[in-house]
């Protein structure tokens, strides 16, 4: 059985994830949909009692799931957590069932938060529908998960059930801009995107790589070379020349850039996610020129004016121009980046696909 949270006697660690983690349904970023049907079930006495929470890592849902226990007025000695990861035998799931049906101690409420739900056993799951379908009145479930696919239909048409949305580039650069100025340090906003982009649309993994940039530099005012060092993402030069190979079909350029990268140990996905970016920017500059000032704020001075000269001068049609040459740098070229992005997970050779794509865009 799992101790509740007043019982764990765990030491509050200073990371800037927990530090920084919302504490009111107002503090939540992103998750609107869910704040908004939570906050009037609570206001108009409708709350459910059984809940999941489905979406990606790092998404707020433990967080909202503590947010939701304390609104009810769930005190720490009647709010369960248990991890489904480590807990998640029959056993487990029957010393809840045996100990639900007590009163809670002090508090309307007794709220078991049961994260990575979608671990228990079958017998376990068995066991846990039996209480769904006829909680008491005191209890509430929060079931969370990152692999929705994974749990019974049985068990999900007893909740209700709230996606929760992957946060957006924006919406976590503005975080890291936030968080590091309240930490007393000032981020190149190309530095923010990059710290941003690491963070692979979650709060956390975002949050944690800005607190190993902020670990590992030595004065207040941080640059994207300095994030790029410390996190081991590619030196825009390797981005930057892997594009140009692209708007040039400069075959030989490109295999020196991939394999600049590999000498680096730099992850190609996180190699093809930059590319990607870059080439995005450059089409965004082509197709749409109202972006231009958004994409100023994104880029970094220098890389600002490397896709806008590659908008303007390597094969790629600006917007009012025309040119009897197909562009080199096109819709095609980010089906083909975005092909590559997809057949990393199946590569023996890391780098593979990446070639393959630019040996591809190079000869056609």
């Amino acid at each position: 059985m799992a101790k509740n949270a007043s019982q764990t006697g765990e030491k509050t660690h200073e990371v800037l994830y927990r530090k920084y983690r919302p504490q009111k349904f107002a503090e939540v970023i992103g998750q609107d949909h869910v704040v908004d049907v939570l906050e009037s079930a609570i206001k108009n006495g409708t709350t459910a009692h059984a809940y999941l929470f489905a979406g990606s890592r790092g998404t707020g849902k433990t967080s909202v799931a503590r947010i939701l226990a304390r609104d009810l007025g769930t005190s720490l000695n009647d709010l369960y957590e248990i991890d489904a990861a480590s807990n998640r035998g029959i056993d487990d799931i029957r010393a809840i069932r045996e100990a639900v049906n007590a009163q809670p101690f002090d508090s309307k409420y007794k709220v078991y938060i049961i994260d990575e739900v979608h671990m228990l056993t079958k017998e376990a799951f068995n066991a846990l529908l039996k209480t769904l379908e006829e909680p008491p009145k005191h209890a509430i479930f929060i079931l969370a998960t990152t692999e929705l696919q994974k749990l019974p239909e049985t068990i999900i048409s007893r909740c209700q059930v709230f996606t929760f949305k992957k946060p957006t580039q924006k919406i976590l650069k503005d975080v890291v801009m936030h968080t590091a100025k309240a930490e007393g340090f000032v981020l190149e906003s190309a530095a923010a995107e990059l710290i941003a982009l690491l963070g692979d649309g979650s709060f956390r993994d975002t949050m944690g790589t800005l607190q190993k940039v902020i670990g590992g530099v030595g004065g207040e005012k941080i640059s994207f070379d300095e994030v790029a060092t410390i996190t081991g993402a590619p030196q825009g030069s390797m981005v930057n020349d892997f594009v140009t190979a692209l708007a040039k079909k400069d075959l030989s350029l490109g295999l020196r850039a991939i394999a600049k990268a590999v000498e680096a140990n730099i992850d190609m996905r996180i190699y093809i996610t930059m590319i990607l970016e870059r080439v995005r920017a450059v089409l965004l500059l082509k197709m749409a020129p109202d972006f231009t000032e958004t994409l100023r704020t994104e880029l970094s001075e220098s890389d600002f004016a490397f896709v806008e000269s590659l908008a303007k001068d390597a094969g790629v049609v600006v917007a009012g121009a025309t040119t009897s040459a197909p562009p080199a740098i096109s819709g095609a070229t980010i089906l083909a980046l975005l092909e590559a992005e997809q057949q990393l997970a199946f590569a023996t050779i890391a780098q593979l696909p990446l070639e393959l794509a630019l040996i591809k865009l190079a000869n056609a």
